[in-house]
């Protein structure tokens, strides 16, 4: 079946997310825009999963709970797993390689937690917009070792991409890489040979809730299964009917 999907959603978590991204506008909203499968990925952390999932649940909506994880050299990388407790696992090892940087709302924004009704359960103390201690070399093994996978968000972007940090797209065991929505993949694939036979995909990176986007981007599943999905990203084959 074709599945359309929206792989790299934020919510009022990370610091640059608006404080309307909350789990019920979230899936409120990529089920009016008539999306199958989502994944919340906030900077350095997974602790609005949980409410995410049970509001999607609910919903008919199916959710991979995931991570944007931010590399030692600064590059962004998406980190997606088949099951809430896995991702929750990775979160912790994450947590631990953050540097103990407290968060300043006023310079950079809150970081709120909430639950399945959109009630504040707290607020993260720690800065989450930093890099943390996991390099690029070994995020790849390192995802995979929760049962995860994972891709560079945004490589064509001017900042916190592979190409902006380090000047090049590194083999470094991806088999999928993410480009933004007005990125060229032909154009790239001709100055970065690596990504050539590699799926390319294409999510909003939503900030705000108008940011999510519409159907476009699809993949072909047995079922929008998280999962099933994340196989069929690991498997190093080229996915030519991903978007």
């Amino acid at each position: 079946m074709k599945v359309f999907y929206d792989l790299h959603i934020h919510s009022c978590l990370s610091p640059c997310g608006d404080d309307d991204m909350t789990p019920n506008n979230i899936v409120n909203m990529a089920k009016l825009k008539g999306l199958d499968i989502i994944a919340l990925t906030d900077h350095n952390s997974c602790k609005n999963c949980p409410a995410l999932v049970q509001v999607a649940q609910k919903a008919g909506l199916d959710v991979v709970p995931g991570m944007e994880l931010c590399t030692s050299e600064e590059c962004h990388v998406i980190c997606l797993f088949p099951t809430l407790q896995a991702a929750m696992e990775f979160d912790a090892f994450i947590e631990s390689t953050l540097p103990f940087i407290m968060n300043s709302t006023e310079a950079f924004g809150t970081q709120i937690i909430m639950d399945k009704d959109d009630n504040i359960t707290g607020h993260f103390p720690i800065l989450l917009a930093t890099a943390s201690s996991v390099s690029i070399d070994e995020v790849a093994q390192r995802v995979r070792s929760f049962g995860g996978t994972c891709f560079p968000a945004h490589i064509d972007r001017p900042s916190f991409s592979v190409i902006s940090s380090l000047g090049a797209v590194p083999d470094a065991g991806f088999t999928a890489f993410e480009i933004s929505p007005q990125g060229n993949a032909d154009e790239l694939a001709l100055k970065y040979p690596v990504i050539k036979d590699k799926s390319i995909i294409y999510n909003s990176d939503a900030h705000t809730l108008s940011d999510i986007r519409e159907q476009g981007p699809w993949i072909e599943l047995n079922s929008p299964n998280p999962g099933i999905l994340i196989k069929k990203l690991d498997n190093n084959k080229k996915l030519y009917n991903i978007f």
